[in-house]
């Protein structure tokens, strides 16, 4: 399973639909086993996906949802007062408590941790963003 990679779809607007309700401006997204992406993804955004499909199959869809629910809404709660004049791993200040909440969730810090790693997808260990990262 660890070589397994997912359906990519490039040049949908399902990213769109969803940045109408999400706290940022999404480019690509692990539904499942499909990524859908605005315009054509480069090696570090389907590395990046590619991890959030690893992380599926480990929880399956249901635990994943599950996980990202509850750690999301634990961030909101957490950062409600405590986001502004602070950055994001990529360095991009964040916009509100929902803005911080999202790259606080667990499996978006190992995602953006690691997106560089050309070798990480390979050495990667199962189930170890779960207690490595915390929100």
């Amino acid at each position: 399973m660890k070589n397994w990679k997912p359906i990519f779809i490039e040049n949908s607007k399902i990213p769109v639909w969803l940045s109408h309700i999400a706290p940022l401006n999404i480019g690509a997204i692990c539904l499942g086993v499909v990524v859908f992406s605005r315009g054509a993804m480069n090696k570090r955004t389907r590395r990046h996906e590619t991890i959030h499909f690893q992380q599926v199959l480990e929880t399956l869809l249901i635990g994943t949802a599950i996980i990202y629910a509850y750690d999301y809404l634990k961030g909101l709660w957490k950062y409600r007062n405590d986001w502004e004049d602070q950055y994001s791993q990529r360095g991009l200040p964040y916009t509100s408590a929902g803005n911080k909440a999202y790259h606080r969730v667990r499996s978006e810090q190992e995602a953006y941790d690691n997106e560089w790693d050309v070798d990480y997808l390979a050495t990667r260990q199962r189930f170890q963003w779960l207690t490595k990262y915390k929100v």
